[in-house]
């Protein structure tokens, strides 16, 4: 497994912060629609807990993920990634939060430090992500991210 499939593992993960601001229908919001605050929480939580089923469920079957480093994953790719041997995650930090909503499509993002283990040894990124979300038969699912590594 490569340290970018790992890095989106943990870009969902732990410590989720409430996001500070956001755009609902195009207007400044203090905190998005419900369902869509809820979907992005149970995407993190999942990722944290290493819960496949459920990430199965909050992704498209065409999902897409731009690693930092351009490299492309799909969605089979990516959840293979959570059997890895060796990998956890730290708590971290959302900054710079955003929400864009036009409809049944959503854009959802953040800046934070991404710190991990994997193969005994200490990893830490300052990253980026952008997810792209559509609302399917009245649920949010993800069906694309981006990660931009953010120099130190």
């Amino acid at each position: 497994m490569s340290w970018r499939s790992l890095v989106l593992v943990a870009l969902v993960a732990v410590g989720v912060a409430q996001p500070s601001f956001g755009s609902i229908a195009g207007r400044e919001a203090d905190v998005p629609p419900p369902d869509l605050a809820r979907a992005v929480r149970d995407y993190n939580e999942a990722t944290v807990h290493k819960d496949i089923a459920k990430l199965t469920e909050l992704m498209t079957d065409d999902y897409m993920l731009v690693n930092s480093d351009s490299s492309v994953q799909d969605k089979s790719s990516y959840l293979a990634d959570f059997r890895a041997p060796g990998f956890a995650l730290d708590p971290y930090e959302m900054e710079q939060v955003f929400y864009r909503i036009h409809g049944d499509t959503a854009l959802t993002g953040w800046r934070f430090r991404l710190t991990w283990t994997q193969d005994g040894k200490r990893q830490a990124r300052l990253l980026r992500i952008a997810h792209s979300w559509v609302k399917e038969k009245g649920r949010w699912r993800i069906e694309y991210t981006q990660l931009t590594r953010v120099p130190d």
